[in-house]
């Protein structure tokens, strides 16, 4: 199938945000081993950076920080993201596209990412981005409350957690081997598909339009929880606190 697929496909996707849209890794690192050194514990900020996924509080217990802190740590680190993380992240490769073609199809975007909402919604003015809505401070499986409220039909991620969250929701889980898990992780996971990067997603999705064929496609929800649209860049959705599973970055 072409790339230059533009039948509609009127199909909601999600899209996880680290390591799947952007690589945050370098600014992730640096920000992680600044903690560091302000709060006199070992973080490790180049193992943080290369295991992106799980919710900063579980992060932080791994590393050993203790349970007082924990609350102290993550706002500290959400305070500091802005400056040391955004000017250091860049898009990977077919984001930008894969993000204008669901629109150019008659579908709409969602990204749902464990990341704090606010630090998310500015990767996104940062790189110029435009979602229909964003959710944070969701992992794993919690990523099915948002996309079964918003009514996606296929979630795209690098982690196992991401596949756990669309096949909860029963979405099409679609896997980029852009991040932390390789294919065979991935598919073991239940990825209906694996890409190697977002620069396959064009070729799929036109491909997955053809299948579905004439069948009523589930519609992203146009419901007052997703407007107004703050500015162009996207829209925050702020996600239901009892979906939380962690304090996120």
């Amino acid at each position: 199938m072409s790339s230059s697929y533009r039948e509609p496909v009127g199909t909601c996707v999600g899209f996880d945000l680290d390591m799947t849209l952007i690589d945050p890794r370098p600014g992730m690192a640096e920000a992680m081993n600044a903690l560091a050194v302000e709060s006199g514990l070992p973080f490790d900020g180049e193992h943080f950076a290369a295991h992106l996924g799980p919710p900063l509080d579980h992060v932080l217990r791994g590393f050993g920080a203790p349970e007082a802190r924990i609350p102290a740590l993550v706002a500290r680190f959400r305070q500091i993201y802005p400056e040391i993380v955004i000017p250091r992240t860049v898009a990977l490769p077919g984001a930008a596209a894969a993000l204008d073609l669901v629109r150019e199809t008659g579908g709409r975007s969602l990204v749902v990412t464990g990341k704090y909402a606010r630090n998310a919604a500015l990767h996104m003015r940062a790189l110029d981005w435009t979602v229909d809505s964003l959710v944070g401070e969701l992992w794993s499986v919690g990523k099915a409350a948002a996309l079964t409220a918003h009514g996606a039909d296929v979630f795209v991620g690098d982690h196992v957690g991401d596949i756990a969250g669309a096949l909860a929701a029963g979405a099409v889980a679609v896997g980029v081997t852009t991040g932390p898990c390789d294919r065979a992780e991935l598919l073991a996971a239940g990825a209906h598909v694996v890409l190697d990067s977002l620069t396959e997603f064009p070729a799929w999705l036109g491909e997955y339009g053809e299948r579905r064929g004439t069948a009523q496609p589930r519609r992203c929800s146009r419901t007052s929880e997703m407007k107004p649209r703050a500015r162009p860049s996207g829209v925050i959705t702020p996600a239901p606190a009892d979906n939380h599973t962690g304090s996120s970055e």
